[in-house]
């Protein structure tokens, strides 16, 4: 797309009075704005509001996410918007509102979705295309996006909510943060016919699978303070959470943001949850912890049935683990992201964090320390024992680090694995990283071939993180991800966080069924249980009747059995329709098969092809409405909206900087420094001001300054 042109052309336009544009709401209730002063006049560009509410029973909310997209200019847009879900979300319907249609997404194949989409544009209908590109990381394209006629878009998902150290957390993420990628990542292979290359090979959900698809990454749009002004507007999301439980709510807060909490009723089973001030900006992510009195009914077992059949859902929580006689000692390998989109807070929290980390360590443990950017180094060539001496070099080492360069993750981890273990010890390796790389495939393809009996924490560090990394490299590794928000007092979340540095309280987790006939079990791979967490066990089943199935299990090395008895229902619901437990089993299907993809062949747990993984995730999203990697949703309107479509410039929604990081996260500096390509370089003398508006940038390889 070229994009400096098209941005510099909208510099020069100023807001008309004419009365056709006026249709609908005042367009300042619709959309925030970046502005620039052109002129000593003030230009406003076009952004979105977006307004999330989630209602939550017990430990499962149901999430709606409305974006409203408004055009104040006076030519018609093509728009397009980067931005985040939760990673476990089950997308499972989208509606387009524009004039007084309303119309409901269909789920198609992507290739299917994008030919739908460009026809729809160049018809000049208005349609709003959705794709994934991570399980976190989304774009909505719109098409003819006409002067003061808004698009609303509608999208609604369905999720668990974990428990995260004696918590219920729903994360609602607000930010992409900027990635990183190595050079050729994600990029197509040529397609090659007697030696003469015919472009690029296309991704489509029935084209053999490449490991550069889920590499692929979109452009990475306008950002405010980087390389346009940074006036976006601080108002552009709301936020409302109902909470509702059988038993009563111990308390419900956030730490990422100030919230007032209204107890319906004096038994306190339900609260309502909004901003304190409203709305806010969209530039770090919200999240909630909140408690419930007791346990969840039937150990947190739910089974329903629906036209499709029975599913349920099992929530595991760990015993209460003995004392053990002696504690194994540990190798502990801290790895530090010290690239440079860890400048400024994140960088400092990692230091608090591995200071805490250094100090809590035991006589008997080893430890080695790596830091790594656009290369890998280490503060030792071999383990070191943990006295007070190696320990305080330790700290010396970290104090001194400062963060530079790309965000070079696999080199870190050849390094974590090159040596092995310090003798009769249990190796955890300590990852500390914003996450902000492309690349995530690569990564823990990488950890499954090398991880052994090794455990990885990741922690994750800053406001906007990469969550679906973190909580895979976790999950991967049999340990955990947690983070820490270096825009809030990091030192007590960073000395809690550094205590947790121990073992899994349940291992080698196995469920013995019993009678009960169940299938298609999710995860195919049992996580190890922390302390404080829980895990979810979905599945199909068939029958009625109550059973009792055994949890089985290591608690801290000893055998141990856990009987649950559980009750399935006799008859589906009345209407039909799918339930939230089944879209949770389909979506927690399609990430097994995803992860699967990203195992060795020798240890994949399905042994199946990865066309073969392909095709099952395509077929789930098809047959369960639900948003994947190969599948996406489409709305088209039947009114054609621009009677001009050739004429509709491509623009991106502008983003703002994720908070607590500088502008060494980002390609360039907001700061007229930059040089365009040659092509623009005869119209600078035109442009003037509007120079400062906007950049031409290719697909972000990020090499940070």
């Amino acid at each position: 797309m070229r994009r400096i042109g098209s941005l510099f052309t909208i510099c020069f336009i100023m807001f008309g009075n004419n009365p056709a544009h006026a249709i609908g709401p005042d367009i300042h209730d619709l959309a925030g704005t970046v502005q620039a002063q052109v002129d000593g006049k003030t230009i406003n560009f076009p952004t979105l509001k977006v307004d999330v509410t989630a209602y939550i029973q017990g430990d499962v909310a149901n999430v709606e996410i409305v974006q409203t997209f408004a055009n104040p200019l006076e030519e018609p847009l093509n728009a397009k918007y980067l931005f985040p879900m939760n990673k476990s979300a089950a997308v499972y319907a989208m509606t387009m509102e524009v004039g007084d249609e309303i119309v409901e997404a269909q789920i198609k194949r992507k290739e299917e979705a994008k030919k739908t989409f460009e026809k729809a544009k160049s018809e000049g209908k208005a349609a709003a295309l959705l794709t994934q590109h991570r399980p976190n990381m989304f774009t909505q394209n719109l098409a003819n996006l006409m002067p003061g006629l808004p698009i609303k878009i509608t999208l609604k998902y369905t999720q668990a909510i974990p428990k995260v150290d004696g918590d219920y957390e729903l994360v609602v993420p607000l930010i992409v943060g900027p990635r990183y990628e190595p050079l050729g990542n994600g990029e197509a292979p040529d397609v090659v016919d007697n030696g003469e290359v015919f472009g690029k090979q296309q991704s489509t959900s029935t084209s053999p699978f490449g490991q550069w698809e889920l590499e692929e990454m979109p452009e990475y749009p306008e950002t405010a303070g980087v390389d346009i002004p940074k006036s976006i507007e601080k108002e552009r999301v709301s936020i409302k959470v109902i909470l509702e439980s059988d038993i009563s709510i111990k308390n419900a807060y956030s730490d990422t943001h100030a919230i007032d909490v209204d107890h319906v009723g004096s038994d306190r089973t339900k609260s309502v949850i909004t901003l304190a001030k409203g709305r806010t900006i969209d530039n770090r992510d919200f999240v909630l912890r909140y408690g419930l009195s007791g346990a969840l009914t039937e150990a947190g077992f739910i089974a329903e049935k629906e036209a499709r059949g029975g599913f349920f859902s099992l929530m595991l929580e760990p015993p209460a683990a003995p004392k053990a006689a002696q504690v194994t000692p540990r190798e502990m390998v801290f790895v530090l992201d010290t690239s440079g989109s860890m400048s400024g807070y994140p960088m400092d929290a990692s230091k608090t964090f591995m200071r805490h980390a250094i100090k809590t360590l035991r006589p008997d443990d080893y430890f080695r320390i790596i830091r790594f950017s656009h290369n890998a180094t280490e503060f030792t060539s071999a383990p070191v024992l943990a006295t007070e001496e190696n320990k305080r070099n330790g700290l010396s080492f970290v104090q001194g680090l400062y963060a530079s360069g790309g965000t070079e993750i696999p080199g870190a981890i050849d390094q974590a694995f090159a040596m092995p273990p310090a003798p009769s010890t249990m190796r955890i390796v300590v990852f500390l990283t914003d996450g902000y790389i492309g690349n995530e495939s690569r990564v823990l393809t990488q950890i499954n071939e090398k991880i052994g009996n090794a455990r990885i924490y990741a922690f994750g560090v800053g406001s906007g993180v990469n969550r679906y990394l973190l909580d895979e490299m976790g999950r991967t590794g049999r340990g955990f991800a947690r983070y820490i928000d270096p825009t809030e007092e990091p030192e007590e979340v960073a000395m809690m966080l550094a205590k947790k540095l121990e073992s899994p309280v349940l291992t080698d987790i196995n469920i013995d069924w019993g009678n009960m006939q169940v299938s298609d079990v999710t995860p195919d791979v049992i996580p190890d249980l922390f302390a404080g967490d829980s895990i979810r066990i979905q599945g199909r089943f068939t029958g009625t009747g109550t059973h009792t199935i055994n949890v089985e299990g290591k608690v801290r090395g000893r055998e141990g059995t856990l009987p649950l008895q559980v009750t399935l229902p006799k008859a589906s619901n009345d209407n039909n329709e799918r339930t939230p437990i089944s879209m949770m089993w389909a979506r927690s299907r399609i990430a097994d098969h995803m992860r699967d993809i990203k195992r060795p062949g020798g240890k994949r747990v399905s042994g199946l092809s990865e066309d073969a993984l392909k095709e099952k995730v395509v077929d789930l999203g098809l047959d369960y409405s639900l948003l994947t990697k190969w599948t996406s949703f489409i709305s088209v309107s039947k009114k054609v909206y621009n009677k001009n479509p050739e004429a509709a410039a491509d623009k991106n929604i502008p983003l703002p900087m994720v908070k607590g990081v500088t502008q060494a996260a980002y390609p360039a500096s907001f700061n007229g420094g930059s040089v365009p390509e040659p092509g623009t370089l005869g119209g600078m003398a035109i442009l003037g001001a509007c120079a400062y508006a906007a950049r031409r940038r290719k697909k972000k390889r990020f090499a940070h300054a």
